[in-house]
This record gives structure tokens, sequence and C-alpha cells, in this order.
């Protein structure tokens, strides 16, 4: 026997009689261990991974249920961010030494699955996407503002921690400023129009006095657990760190957003007209649409099939009226009528409220899991709302105090029809993003990560799917509550034809204003918002259509290849069962739905 292999492994048997000779022989390692299985190895990745995750990013772990990091915000300079790209990188080389045939099924799922993230990760990190921390829609700064939401808080550290979150804003801003900063330098900045969009948001959080910003709102109510005496020292703490702290950091964000980061804003807006802009379009293509297969040229065609298709539908809903005039004479119509919109806020919230008991009435005949989580509709927080879209979905704490928010704006509600409320109700709340995000996080025997998992093509693609199935479901009261949906599908087409004109096509805001007003029934303020907000976020808008375009497609195979056996309940558990999947995994679910059925 070669002596060197002995000095690198050693071979024990056992010999046993039981229904004759069995032999047992164990490999050890040269420190005398068993080598970990396949399985044990990505079980141990998948919780280091973990741990790592929750500690890099402080609100996330906040929003998962875990106390542990209350007190921070995240770290993201550009030696933080440096760091995280080598820690990346070492889990993915970790990975893929993984003898992937040797994995259970599930398993495969979770290798495939951590492995698609590291590596959007990595690209994001060399691309350093840092340098743009904010959209229209998110930002680092609206992180902050929306860090008290839900999160449970009954005892004096609960509060302490938030008010050691309170100090450390400053940091966190500055560290945010010193990354766009670099993108000044790079000539990776957002457009010009997009910061003079954003910035009245910014401006509005400079109070005078510190009880009036949002980020108190957690000392209105202190928990009566505490006595008033302690009520009264964690108020003073809170105001102080308000003051002196996070209003002198949005004050010193402001300045600088609407001062030298506004001057050096680009006059340009396509993603691809940046600097290394066009590796930088396809990384938000497939991070966005988890398709690797598609150029911009394409989804740009995709886009303009589907806007055609869907006007000829409109146009028959529109006959079906016997409306005298033009498209467009209609679309104005709908635009002004004042019987299509709310005279108050509560009245608008009331009638989503109304028509989200009536899906939720039917929803047992088309799903047969149902979550747990309840959610709620709540309006849109004031200080935003001005330059925020027309409604969101802000998925619940793990352990906090509310259930699922669909966010509702109920600023200027002359631009908020209600012959798209339906549409929109069915997309944000259920069967839409409530109900797949509740799935999800009440998913059983896989690691956590997967838990608040979410990926654009799947969520927003499921989100517009929903909005169709609405028709089998019969909540469309109106022709005009339809054309709603179909304006909505036709707000989704534009934008594959828009994203792709704007970021590598060279459109102007202008042409991207007038492609969606011309095709869909959306309010003025609604086609400025959204345009802006595609300007902004280069390739997320892209996510819907596609996703839904997919989504139906597996629907289509599964019903033709089942036959008399498909069954939609069963369908539609499938289609969640397993959390949020880049598209390509989800076919690959389906498929083997369709094998087990069959």
């Amino acid at each position: 026997m070669n002596t060197n292999i002995l000095k690198k492994t050693k071979k024990i048997s056992y010999l046993i009689t039981a229904f004759g000779f069995l032999t047992y022989s164990v490999f050890l390692s040269a420190d005398g261990k068993v080598p970990e299985s396949a399985n044990k190895q990505l079980t141990t990745i998948l919780a280091e991974r973990w741990d790592y995750s929750l500690k890099e990013s402080p609100l996330s772990a906040t929003h998962a249920g875990v106390d542990k990091y209350n007190h921070l915000l995240p770290r993201v300079s550009a030696a933080h961010n440096d760091r995280r790209l080598v820690t990346e990188k070492a889990f993915l080389n970790r990975l893929t030494h993984i003898d992937v045939s040797a994995l259970t099924a599930e398993n495969r799922i979770n290798h495939q699955l951590l492995q698609w993230i590291l590596k959007q990760k990595i690209e994001g990190y060399q691309l350093n996407l840092a340098r743009i921390p904010l959209t229209t829609f998110s930002s680092f700064f609206m992180s902050v503002l929306g860090m008290a939401n839900g999160l449970p808080m009954n005892s004096i550290k609960d509060y302490q921690d938030y008010i050691t979150r309170l100090n450390a804003i400053p940091r966190y801003f500055n560290e945010n400023i010193d990354n766009m900063r670099t993108g000044i330098e790079t000539k990776f900045t957002l457009p010009k129009i997009v910061v003079e969009g954003i910035l009245p948001t910014v401006l509005a959080q400079v109070y005078k006095d510190p009880t009036n910003s949002s980020l108190y709102k957690p000392f209105l109510k202190i928990s009566d657990t505490i006595s008033p005496e302690n009520q009264e020292k964690l108020r003073v703490s809170a105001k102080k760190a308000i003051s002196q702290s996070a209003i002198p950091a949005f004050k010193s964000f402001a300045d600088f957003f609407g001062g030298d980061y506004l001057q050096a804003a680009t006059k340009t807006l396509g993603a691809e007209q940046m600097h290394n802009g066009k590796a930088y379009y396809a990384h938000q293509i497939k991070t966005y649409t988890t398709l690797t297969h598609l150029t911009a040229s394409q989804i740009h065609q995709t886009g303009l099939s589907e806007v055609k298709r869907i006007r000829a539908e409109m146009v028959k809903v529109i006959k079906s009226l016997n409306f005298e005039g033009t498209f467009e004479n209609f679309t104005q119509f709908l635009r002004t009528d004042p019987q299509f919109y709310a005279k108050s806020a509560k009245d608008l919230l009331k009638e989503a409220s109304y028509i989200a008991k009536r899906i939720d009435y039917v929803m047992p005949e088309f799903f047969g899991k149902l979550p747990r989580i309840p959610y709620g509709i709540v309006p849109v927080p004031k200080e935003i709302a001005p330059n925020y879209t027309t409604a969101s979905y802000n998925s619940a704490l793990v352990g906090g105090n509310r259930g699922g928010a669909y966010w509702l704006n109920t600023y200027q509600l002359d631009q908020r029809p209600l012959y798209e409320l339906t549409a929109l109700t069915l997309h944000e709340a259920v069967p839409g993003h409530h109900h797949q995000s509740a799935i999800s996080s009440e998913l059983q025997d896989v690691p956590k990560f997967r838990l608040a998992l979410y990926f654009s093509a799947y969520g927003e693609g499921w989100g517009l799917y929903a909005e169709k199935l609405g028709v089998e479901m019969g909540v469309y009261d109106t022709p005009y509550d339809n054309f709603g949906r179909l304006s909505y599908e036709m707000w989704r087409a534009c934008r594959l034809v828009i994203d792709t004109g704007i970021h590598a096509m060279g459109w102007s805001r202008q042409q991207g204003l007038d492609f969606l007003a011309s095709n869909t029934s959306l309010s003025k303020a609604n086609v400025r918002a959204e345009v802006d907000r595609y300007i902004s976020w280069p390739g997320q808008a892209l996510s819907y259509k596609l996703g839904e375009l997919a989504i139906w497609t597996l629907r289509n195979k599964a019903e033709q290849s089942l036959g008399d056996k498909f069954n939609i309940k069963s369908f539609h558990d499938a289609l969640l069962g397993n959390g949020a999947l880049p598209l390509t995994m989800v076919e690959a679910e389906i498929d083997r739905y369709i094998a087990a059925s069959g």
C-alpha cells in the first residue's frame, strides 16, 4: 500500500455479523475527522452566509425578527464594500466545490438559489452600484424613515436600541454621500431631472420640532410596562437624538444632494450612456428579469407587440360602452369625470378595503393554501407621498406587531382613479404581493434566507398575473374596472418599451411621457412619477411584464399537459410553494409538478 496515502488518510474496517458479512469503511482526513457530506457542507455554508448577511444588514435582520443588531445601521463605506466582495467570492468558491449530484432535491434548489444570489452580489460590488444608493421609489434615507414600522418595542432596551440607531444616522448618511461623491468623480450619477424630483422629499425631513419627524413616532405612545419616569427619559433622549443627529444628517444630505450632486448630475438619461453603462444595464436586466438570454432590443420588440395586442382589447371595451369619440377622448373622459374619483382619502381607503374583502371571499376557490399573516390597507406616509408611486406592498416584520401593509397613495386624489383600484388591489394585496410574500415567509423546513427572498420577475410577474386572474375570480364589476385592468396591463407593456427606449436607445423623457400617456388611462401625475421611476431605476420595470408572460406560459403548458387533471388550486400552490425563485428555476419546479400530477 502506498505509504503517502496512509499519511493523508486512515481506513478503519468493521466486520459485523448480521445476515452475512458487512464491511463498513470510513475514510478519515489527516486530522482524524470524517469529511463532511455534500449536504452537510451546504448546510454549514447556508448557516454561515445567513448569519453573515444579518450582521452586514442590520435593518434586514430587524425585519427578519432578529433583534441582535437593532442598535445598528449598515456600514456602506468603500472599504466595507470591498471587504464584502472578498467574502462573497469566498462563499461562492466554497459552493462551487460541493458535489451537486450528491445533494438532496431540496438542497439542489438551495444551492442553485444561493449561487444565483452570490453571483449577482459579486457583480454588483464589482460595478460599484453603491455610487447610486437611491431611486424615486426606494433609498437609504427612506429605509431609515421606515425603520420603526411594525417594530415591537416593549422594553427600555428596545427604545434605547432605537435611539442608538438614530444617533448612527449621520455616519450612515456620510458613508452614502462619500459613495455618491465617487459617483460624481466617475460620472456615475442619477440624471438631473430625477434629483430635482427627489430633493423636496429630503428637504421635508428637516424639522424645527423633532416631534414632528416620523422618526419620533415610537415615542408618542410608549409601552405601559415602562414607568412614567423612564418614559420621559426615553422621550428626552429621542428628541435629542433626532434634533442633534437625524435632522442635521438630513440637512447635510439635502445640502449635498441639492448642491454638488445636482450640479454634477447627468443631463442624459440612459444607463448605457453612463460610464461602463452597457455592462451596468445588462446587469440590471439580468438582476430584475432573472433571464440571461434577452437583449434590450428583444425586450423592446416584445413590448411593442404586447402594446398592440392590449390596445385592441381596450378598443373592444370602449365600443361595448357605446362611447362616441376616439381612444384619446375616452381616456380624457376617464381622467376628468368626477364619478371616477374619491372625494376624500378616507373614501379611497374604504373603497380599496371593500374590494379587498370581496377578493378575500373567493380566494379559497383558487388557492389550496392560504397564509396566516393578515394585511391592512394604509396610506402612503405624507412625507414621501408627493413623489411616490400609486401603491406598494410592505411585508410584515417577523415577530412584529403589524401585518403586511398595502400602501395606497392618497396624495392628489384627482390623480387616483377608482376604475384602477380593483387591479391595484389584486396586485398589491391578494392574491398578489401579500399572498405570495406571506406564503414565502411561512415556508417550512427551508433555510432562513429563503423566507424573505425576493426576485422582482417572480414577485412582480405574479402581481401582474394576479390582476388578470381577477377576471376568472369575477371581481371586476364594470367595463370601466376592466378597462382599468387593461390600462394597467398596458402600463406594464409600455414599461418594456420605455425602459429599453430610455436606457439603450436614446429616448428622451418626453418620449417616455408621451408613449405612456397615449397608450394608458393613467393620470398625468402617475405618468410623470412612473417615467421618472424608470429613469432612476434601470431594468426594474422590465420584471412585471416579462415575469407575467413567463407565468402564463407555464400555466398554459400545465393546462395542455394535464388536460382534465389540471387543477387551478394545485397549480397556484406549486407555483408559490417554494417561495421566490429565478424564472428558470420556477419553470423546472412546474415541470416537476406536471410530471407528478400526470
